[in-house]
């Protein structure tokens, strides 16, 4: 009797205890900020300066390195930010990659890379986007594009680009072209050409038969073999390679019913 007594006594202190440690541990979760997904995130956590920040678009097991455009945007008033997902700048990095390098991601986010399809299918799951892409020429201009939606599909569908409306920019519209294709690469072949656009441009990418953009061509400065070089159609024509290309997303509001 005196040894089911204790038992139960020392039942009900150790249910009492894990009760305790379970509020503590739900009180602390409530407190804390959600990991971030994006830059917009990392910037209403509070870091306000352009770089190189960790995010968590699969969950805190899976974090992702991306370049953050923190600047304030003087041609609209969105309080968003600016996660880039590829950039071009000075060659340093081979983008002439096969389809796990592409999936998975490749380069350095503080130099010129690639985010991944897969990050980038996780990503625009989540929230609705906007695509912007900025761009120079070895002379100086600076001109950009700018796309009402930007989502990727799923592996298991080609990680497909659906591109929303053109909305404004200088560099004109070289991307709708490519709205509704799946991902191409070397040794992944899904464009409507009849042979392998990635290996007659030497990059890859959304590519229909072949393109209207090619930013993940081959690196040269200026001049540029046909069709072949970083190149957006619209602003500079198939046989220049621009200087840079800098894809970036942010999170858009969704349009009320």
């Amino acid at each position: 009797m005196y040894f089911s007594l204790q038992t139960s006594v020392l039942t009900y202190i150790l249910l009492f205890s894990l009760l305790q440690l379970r509020v503590v541990l739900l009180t602390v979760a409530a407190h804390q900020s959600p990991l971030p997904t994006d830059c917009s995130d990392v910037y209403r956590a509070g870091s306000g300066l352009d770089g190189v920040y960790t995010i968590y678009p699969a969950g805190p097991t899976s974090p992702v390195q991306v370049y953050c455009d923190m600047s304030k945007d003087d041609l609209d008033n969105s309080a968003e930010k600016w996660t880039v997902i590829q950039r071009r700048q000075d060659g340093t990095v081979n983008f002439f990659m096969k389809w796990e390098h592409y999936k998975s991601g490749f380069g350095t986010a503080a130099g010129e890379y690639w985010l991944g399809l897969e990050t980038m299918h996780l990503l625009t799951q989540a929230k609705s986007y906007e695509l912007r892409v900025d761009m120079e020429d070895f002379e100086g201009q600076k001109v950009y594009a700018q796309y009402s939606s930007f989502s990727v599909g799923p592996e298991s569908e080609g990680y497909k680009l659906n591109l929303g409306s053109f909305t404004k920019g200088a560099a004109g519209d070289s991307l709708s072209l490519h709205n509704g294709q799946k991902f191409t690469t070397t040794d992944r072949d899904q464009d409507t050409h009849p042979n392998n656009c990635a290996r007659l441009t030497y990059g890859a990418f959304w590519y229909d038969a072949c393109f209207g953009a090619n930013p993940n061509g081959i690196y040269a400065w200026g001049p540029s073999p046909h069709a072949a070089g970083v190149q957006w159609v619209k602003f500079k024509g198939l046989d220049y390679s621009l200087k840079t290309m800098i894809m970036k997303i942010r999170p858009v509001a969704p349009v009320p019913n």
